[in-house]
């Protein structure tokens, strides 16, 4: 059983959102894709025609980590994805495992109609699309029950600061599993200051930490993605470094070692720190 879908409906063009403004662009190859940018932001892009088309070099990077951690952990799939917006990472799971059972919640109600709308998904048995702030949701799932957990959440191209807290990251790891995976999306700039913290506070929480960036980045040349994988189980880093040097934009990835190397020094984000 796959998940629902009725006929995608994308309409070009900017919309205002209970968050801001939604802005719909089609590709210009061609080809169905399509980018959806939130307050001016760069979100999602989405393929109609192929939801295994992933533009975004981080979207691969996420998905290399759970691929490799399914080869090495092949049990029940449930995955909880915290930010939705055009729903690229559901889209390509869906249609890859498709037994999986997926949540998605989104922050904005009507960016996850947009969604709805423009790219055809529907709620069902396998794929349930929700309207909700990413933290609170996590006091209403059972403990133990997700072995993915995907925190892709942003307020213009920051993380909001309780999705980064010690606090926050023990919520996540009580819905997961023992041997579940937590996969954490931020962008930082040159000297990769929240990024170190962000490493630190995966590691005040989790036993097992490894990070994917740019070689340019973590040499302070260029602003970017990175993507945190944690774990109370060994990470499958040789599967997922393996994948990663299959892509056509280089990545490195860092092991448990040089993550707690990098974040030397570094205190956890905390609750109390009156972050947003």
């Amino acid at each position: 059983m796959t998940p629902r879908r009725t006929m995608p409906r994308p309409t070009a063009g900017a919309r205002p959102v209970r968050t801001g403004v939604a802005t719909l662009v089609p590709d210009d190859d061609g080809r169905r894709g399509w980018t959806l940018y939130l307050n001016g932001m760069e979100s999602s892009h989405v393929d109609l025609d192929d939801p295994t088309r992933l533009d975004f070099e981080y979207i691969r990077w996420l998905v290399a980590g759970i691929e490799a951690h399914r080869d090495h952990q092949p049990d029940v799939r449930r995955v909880l994805h915290l930010g939705g917006g055009g729903c690229t990472l559901p889209r390509y799971l869906a249609a890859t495992e498709p037994t999986a059972r997926q949540v998605v919640v989104e922050l904005d109600e009507e960016v996850l109609e947009l969604t709805k709308q423009a790219f055809g998904l529907r709620s069902g048995p396998l794929l349930q699309l929700r309207a909700g702030e990413a933290r609170e949701s996590l006091i209403g799932e059972p403990a133990d029950h997700y072995d993915v957990v995907v925190r892709d959440a942003f307020t213009g191209s920051t993380v909001p600061g309780h999705l980064m807290t010690r606090q926050f990251v023990a919520a996540v790891e009580r819905v997961l599993r023992p041997d579940g995976l937590y996969l954490a999306n931020l962008a930082d700039g040159q000297l990769l200051a929240t990024a170190r913290r962000e490493a630190a506070t995966a590691v005040a929480v989790f036993r097992h930490v490894a990070m994917v960036a740019e070689p340019g980045q973590l040499h302070g040349r260029r602003y970017g993605n990175v993507v945190f994988a944690a774990s109370h189980e060994p990470l499958p880093v040789e599967r997922w470094s393996r994948r990663l040097a299959a892509d056509p934009v280089r990545a490195r990835l860092l092991d448990d070692d040089e993550v707690r190397a990098f974040a030397s020094g570094r205190r956890p984000f905390e609750d109390d720190e009156g972050r947003e």
